[in-house]
């Protein structure tokens, strides 16, 4: 299942508060108000409540929903005193309007991956691996691969939990290749998410909003411009902790799963539905969510079909395992089991910083590090800056900035907010959920210890983009 607002906030502590235009050049930034300083301050708070989610189990939607309605309450005062009642009204909405999109988009294939999971597709491939008889160091390379080719797909969590439960599976006391193999998954999907459209939030994001330069839009085929830097970024620092690993053959022990009555289908729809949204955007110009409900039409109507026929559908399996409810589907079963958490979290983060842009926070950040220190800079700072806050608030603060740039340097941005998160095992959501799973054996500290490694490639990807992409800038 991998940033910018909190570094905005404290870059703009150390910047002089003077007042930029906000939104359009008509509204007053309100900067040096206490308006915008108390937005600073609620959103430096919540979010570093998100930060120790891991510790304090408070669940991260929580603060940011909440800072999210203190904001845009305290922008209504204050700009209603000045009389931009109106305007603060239409920023709010056009920001739940960008949200509605996106989350609809991601609601509908998380529900296409819930679906496939309770069909058992991914535990069938859990089980062909480990019964596979490859060597620790095959199934290291195996593993790494597979995370880079599932993740574009599907969400870079779901991809490192998945090739997570096959090192646990295979690695057993080997603590030394669980950690450099989870390291390994970890640095895989999200690099293997940041060349698709549909492989992380953020690069979807980024094809939602239309961007349009010189060089032609950022549509859905420039993001396989990314493929090759992807690679390099994951294939360099896997290539030198392979050494770590020995040719020894697993010691885990074997089960045999199978895919249950229809889960080729889903597989099938899900592809189908991908292509609808795609075709829905370039050919039909209308939002990709659209395609994406469209497409979710299929897995219901195909849910009723399991469902009548479910006897049958048991016969021909012969499928012991459904223990009497062979072909049974509820797909608003797989609705409910979507990541809420993580998608009221992208409402709290959307609305956040649309705030802070309202008030004039990102025309600061953007004029001290997009004409400052220039794109390039800045780009590459940003994954840095994933390594430490989540990338989602990165990217949006970038989009909303919206810095006139070249192709080449927003799928820069794309690159570095997508990979640069694999810098430390908090840096995205994968590395999080890979402490819990292979807890005391993937640490933050173990993932530290190769910190260096993972930021060679890091590096080598990014020269990897201006050379092969050199066309773009």
């Amino acid at each position: 299942m991998r940033r910018l607002s909190l570094t905005t906030a404290l870059l703009l502590l150390l910047a002089p508060l003077s007042a930029f235009a906000a939104m359009n050049g008509t509204l007053p930034a309100l900067t040096d108000h206490w308006v915008g300083f108390t937005a600073i301050t609620i959103f430096v708070i919540a979010y570093l409540l998100v930060m120790g989610e891991e510790f304090t189990h408070l669940r991260k939607s929580k603060p940011v929903i909440l800072a999210a309605g203190l904001i845009w309450a305290a922008i209504a005062v204050a700009y209603g005193e000045l009389g931009f009642s109106v305007e603060a009204e239409h920023a709010v909405r056009h920001n739940l309007l960008e949200y509605a999109e996106l989350m609809l988009f991601l609601l509908v294939a998380m529900t296409y991956i819930n679906a496939m999971e309770e069909r058992n597709v991914f535990g069938a491939l859990r089980s062909w691996l480990i019964k596979s008889g490859f060597n620790l160091r095959q199934l290291f390379w195996i593993t790494g691969l597979l995370a880079f080719l599932i993740s574009p797909v599907a969400d870079n969590l779901t991809t490192a939990l998945l090739m997570c439960a096959v090192v646990m599976a295979v690695g057993g006391k080997n603590s030394t290749f669980i950690l450099v193999a989870c390291i390994n998954i970890v640095v895989a999907a999200n690099a293997g998410g940041a060349f698709s459209p549909f492989g992380d939030i953020t690069t979807l994001m980024v094809w939602q909003k239309e961007i349009s330069t010189p060089q032609g839009a950022v549509d859905f085929w420039s993001f396989f411009a990314l493929f090759l830097p992807a690679l390099v970024n994951w294939f360099v620092p896997a290539l030198i902790m392979s050494f770590t690993v020995s040719n020894e053959k697993p010691q885990g022990e074997a089960t045999t799963e199978i895919m249950k009555c229809g889960a080729k289908r889903i597989i099938g729809f899900f592809l189908l539905t991908i292509a609808t949204a795609v075709s829905f955007h370039n050919f039909l110009h209308l939002p990709p969510v659209i395609g994406m409900l469209t497409g979710l039409s299929f897995l219901q109507i195909f849910g009723y079909y399991l469902k009548v026929t479910r006897g049958r559908c048991g016969k021909k399996d012969n499928e012991k395992e459904f223990m009497g409810n062979p072909g049974g589907f509820d797909v608003f079963s797989k609705v409910a089991r979507a990541e809420w958490d993580t998608l009221l979290f992208f409402y709290g983060v959307v609305l956040c910083v649309g705030g802070l842009g309202f008030i004039g926070y990102l025309a600061m950040a953007s004029e001290t590090m997009y004409v400052g220190w220039g794109a390039s800079q800045a780009n590459i700072a940003i994954g840095v800056m994933s390594a430490i806050v989540d990338n989602i608030p990165v990217m949006f603060a970038v989009l909303t900035m919206m810095p006139d740039m070249s192709l080449g340097q927003w799928l820069l941005v794309t690159l570095t907010a997508g990979v640069g998160g694999s810098l430390l095992s908090i840096g995205s959501a994968a590395g999080v959920a890979l402490m819990g799973q292979a807890r005391g054996q993937y640490t933050f500290f173990g993932h530290l210890k190769w910190t260096p490694v993972i930021a060679l490639g890091y590096a080598a990807s990014i020269a990897t983009h201006f050379w092969t992409n050199s066309a773009l800038f």
